[in-house]
């Protein structure tokens, strides 16, 4: 310490503020690099699902795959158990499942083994034609709006998503640990944007192309309950995973303006699927008027997302209300449905507004 006493003023900083860095990038290894003594589990007859720790704004998860995944099953009503120790996959993946003490990796890979182990097929009333259109629909989705989104998430909108974003154990570095693994992901992402080829246009460009992707969806939509009609498929779950980042996560942004302005359709899909899976995802702002200034950020809190050990929807789901029944709420029309509700007639909707 009496060679640091001599050196001068910008010595000292630098030695400082070097060792803190050094200090919190060695904790941040250790968090990423060693294997945690946790309880063990057991994945026999049981789906396990590894996945990102949730975030601090009340959305279940910043990743489209992993939202996509949970939403699935749900959808499935397959039982599951979260686990959230942020291993990758042998792939490099998340998320992935363990079943049987068999692993796998990849969304669509994990749904085709679930559907051969368990027989779940939430495709069963698509016909060739409609099942050709929804895997076009899937790959527009994961192969490119997602690009989209991944820019506006961690490049663009950095500052906000690194509020979002939660690590378990970070202990008095924390802060310090969400600036360097939001900047490092945004590396990555720049990088790999860069190779799938999005990544070279302008900012300008990449919106442009996220607003025909979404312009898309909502065109497919439609004023259908689900994106191919009246029963729910796979891609409703691909769909809902990336939208609700949109709807949920991103604050302010040209995605969110357009999902809640003109496209008000996908607003209300994601809605529909939000209220009807994730009964304890309880949004602060369930009667949402869309498009309103009135609002401040300030004032908006965020619930902590409850979570269930095992998850069936059998087990967590009650009849859905008394039918002869209703309570009118910001958010019904005048038969009392909830605009949200996935039984709403849009087109009786619309001549009912239009008769005012």
């Amino acid at each position: 310490m009496a060679g640091l006493g001599s050196d001068p003023w910008w010595k000292k900083t630098l030695y400082l503020t070097g060792g803190a860095l050094l200090a919190a990038a060695a904790y941040l290894l250790h968090e990423l690099l060693v294997i945690r003594k946790q309880q063990e589990i057991d994945s026999k007859d049981a789906i396990i699902l590894h996945q990102f720790a949730r975030p601090n704004n009340g959305v279940p998860s910043l990743s489209p795959f992993c939202l996509k995944m949970e939403t699935y099953l749900r959808m499935a009503d397959l039982p599951y158990q979260n686990y959230f120790g942020g291993k990758l996959s042998a792939q490099g993946k998340m998320p992935w499942i363990e079943y049987n003490h068999e692993k796998v990796s990849g969304t669509e890979f994990i749904i085709d083994f679930l559907e051969e182990k368990l027989g779940v097929n939430l495709n069963k009333n698509l016909g060739p034609h409609e099942r050709a259109i929804s895997r076009a629909v899937t790959k527009m989705v994961e192969e490119h709006f997602y690009w989209t989104l991944a820019y506006c998430q961690w490049v663009d909108n950095l500052n906000e998503t690194r509020k979002m974003l939660s690590l378990s154990g970070g202990g008095p570095f924390s802060n310090l640990l969400r600036w360097l693994v939001c900047h490092i992901t945004k590396g990555i992402v720049k990088r790999e944007m860069h190779g799938h080829g999005i990544g070279r246009f302008s900012e300008e460009e990449i919106y442009m192309l996220m607003e025909k992707d979404m312009r898309s969806l909502a065109g497919l939509l439609g004023d259908k309950k689900y994106m191919m009609g009246p029963k729910l498929s796979t891609l409703d779950a691909t769909v809902f995973g990336h939208l609700a980042q949109a709807m949920w996560t991103l604050p302010g942004t040209r995605p969110e303006r357009l999902i809640k302005g003109e496209l008000i359709n996908l607003a209300m899909y994601c809605e529909r699927i939000r209220r009807k899976f994730w009964p304890e995802w309880h949004h602060d702002d369930d009667n949402t008027i869309y498009e309103s200034e009135e609002s401040s950020e300030g004032s908006k809190t965020h619930t902590p997302l409850l979570d269930f050990s095992f998850y069936s929807r059998t087990e967590t789901f009650e009849d859905e209300g008394a039918e002869n029944s209703f309570s009118r709420t910001p958010d019904t029309d005048f038969t009392g449905h909830s605009l949200f509700d996935s039984d709403v007639d849009m087109d009786d909707y619309t001549d009912h507004e239009q008769c005012k």
